[in-house]
This record gives C-alpha cells, structure tokens and sequence, in this order.
C-alpha cells in the first residue's frame, strides 16, 4: 500500500480553519450573549486561561469566571490584565459564560513563541522571570541552555537557570556539569540545582518564584511538570514518562495555565516547546543576546564582522583572550549558522500561496 502524501501547508492552514469554525459555530450554540443590560460594573482581573473564544477571568476578589471576549480585543494570553464586567445573575438558560473581558491593560512584558506556520505567537504576558529548565536526561547540553537564554534575552524578561533531576547526575558527568554552571554564574545567571523526585532544592526555588509571575520553559522530557508538581501537589498536571527506547520525553502541556503557589508567586505553566526557534531574530540581536559579547559588539574592525575569521574581529580577539568561553563562542556560531537553515524551512513549509 503505497504512503499517502503528506497534506500542504494550504490544505492545514484550510482544514484548521474548518475546524475553529466549527469550535466557534459549537461554542455560540451553548452560550447566550450577555447585553449590557446584564452586566455588572468593571472590575479588575487577570487572564487564568484562554480557550479559543472564551477566557478564564480571575477577579481581584478572586472569583474565577468564564467570560466571552470583546470582537476589538485582538491579542489575549494568559497572564494578561484586564477589565472585565461579569454577569449580574447566573440564571441565563443552560450558559456558562459569566462575564465579558472589555479591555486589556498595557503589558510589562511579553513572551512569544516563534512558530515556523504561523510567525511569532504571543504565549503568555507580565511575566517577570523566565525560568529555563535542563537536566541531565534526556540529556545536558548547554547549546539548548544558549538558545533559550537568547530568547529570554531578547524579552527583557530576566532568565534563571535549573538544573533539575540533579538526583541522576553520575560521578563521571558531575565534573563537566559543574563547570558549565559556574560559567554561566561567572556571567551573572542565577543557577539552582532541583530534584522534584528527592525535593532537593524545592524550598530555594519557593523563595526565589515569591511573589513574582514565573514560567518554566524547557524540551520536553526535562521534568517541567513534575517540578511543578513537586511544588504545588494540588496542581494535578499530567506527567510524562522518558522512553526507555529513545530517551526523549513525552509532551504533556496543552494551554498555557496561570497558577496560584501557596507560598507566594503565580506560575504560567505553558506549552511545552521542544526548541525555541530563533529565525525571527538578526544575526546582530542573537549577538547581543550573550550578554558577555555586548562590551566587544561595535568595535569590530569592519561593520558586517561574521566575528568568525574577519580580520580585527574584537569578539574573536576577546574569545583568545579567555574573556568570552569557548563554549559560548561556539554555540553562539551554531545559532548563527541555524538561522538560515531555519528560515528556509519556514519559506519551504509556508509554501507559494502564503
């Protein structure tokens, strides 16, 4: 039996939007619009969730509402701040909506996820640190850690890094392990060592997430839910196994979830993302991304410097010099040399009638 052939970006694009219109023709068949007449004054809240239509609203009193969302508003994510006016009796038919959302407020930050279907995707708002998780299976490397630090330094959003299944690591792997966390202290990255299996190091990342908005990202496989589980038992989030076979993790997170931890802080618990890719980004912002190249970025000899083999290349000559690790160095030209390779990719996958 021959293979059938693989769908075209346009048949996916067409057969998704059949699909949401029939989530949304679904949707407006339960649900009553709510009049003015209905509502409630404003109220402050915060976005818990958002699914397709229709939002998870906590009120700053703390009650938590399904609401529809204003046709205006056009971009919405959990983390979002938000006006919202809430139904001034339940009893409207069979509906379950209990309010509107009428206006977002300005966000402080944002995180996006660059999709090679469909551009960059906002996935969550006002965070206030980005939390990238590794460990040491389905395996260490600090080219995945490099990647994700690119993209937190490109929000703005400060990053931290957590190693965790720390209760895994071998006498032979500990060494080069070490070493490449104390790099990445010796540049100013706060660094914690986690097992949500054994609690080592649950209680430092308690104090360290209070009273801040966090969000853990992370491959697949590294043990994002389980930490969060560690943390926070009464999250009851679905955990996923390694393969025994091919090493690799199970992706376990669907929606993007605003959490409550009974310390003190909130956690967005986000869709897991494999890689981050990084082909929405120039060559010269990934450069200002390692944040120990930025006191060399400028004073190369020729303005287009590949800081490879260019003559007078003042990021090689700093690399020679022991300023910048030969880790990093590397890594920075393997994102380098990724980002055409990516961005063909996407214009391939797009196809001729995007």
């Amino acid at each position: 039996m021959s293979k059938k052939k693989p769908l075209s970006h346009g048949q996916l694009r067409r057969m998704r939007t059949n699909q949401k219109k029939k989530l949304q023709s679904h949707d407006a068949g339960e649900t009553t619009d709510l009049q003015d007449s209905m509502l409630g004054p404003e109220q402050q809240g915060t976005i818990i969730s958002r699914f397709g239509q229709h939002a998870d609203v906590e009120t700053d009193s703390g009650h938590l509402a399904r609401c529809n969302i204003r046709r205006n508003i056009k971009s919405l994510v959990t983390g979002d701040n938000v006006i919202v006016r809430l139904a001034l009796t339940s009893e409207s038919g069979a509906s379950r909506i209990e309010g509107i959302v009428e206006a977002v407020h300005p966000r402080h930050s944002q995180l996006s996820r660059p999709d090679l279907y469909d551009g960059v995707k906002i996935i969550a708002a006002n965070i206030d640190q980005i939390l990238i998780v590794t460990s040491v299976k389905p395996a260490f490397t600090t080219q995945i850690i490099d990647r994700y630090l690119v993209a937190a330094e490109d929000t703005g959003i400060e990053p931290v890094i957590i190693l965790n299944k720390v209760d895994l690591i071998t006498p032979e792997e500990a060494p080069e392990i070490d070493a490449a966390l104390e790099r990445y202290k010796s540049i100013g990255y706060r660094v914690y060592r986690v097992s949500s299996k054994t609690g080592e190091g649950v209680e430092q990342l308690h104090a360290l997430m209070n009273d801040k908005v966090n969000v853990f990202v992370g491959q697949s496989g590294v043990g994002k839910s389980s930490m969060i589980n560690a943390m926070m038992p009464d999250a009851e989030l679905i955990t996923g196994d390694i393969s025994e076979n091919s090493g690799l993790g199970q992706h376990t997170t669907t929606t993007a979830k605003l959490l409550h931890i009974s310390t003190g802080g909130d956690l967005i618990d986000s869709p897991g993302v494999r890689e981050f890719a990084l082909w929405h980004l120039p060559a010269d912002r990934v450069g200002w991304c390692f944040v120990e190249f930025r006191d060399y970025l400028g004073t190369c000899k020729f303005r287009d410097c590949k800081h490879l083999n260019d003559p007078g290349c003042s990021i090689t000559e700093a690399f020679n010099a022991g300023e910048i690790t030969e880790d990093r160095y590397n890594n920075y030209h393997r994102i380098i040399a990724s980002l055409d390779e990516q961005r063909h990719a996407r214009h391939f996958r797009a196809g001729p009638d995007e």
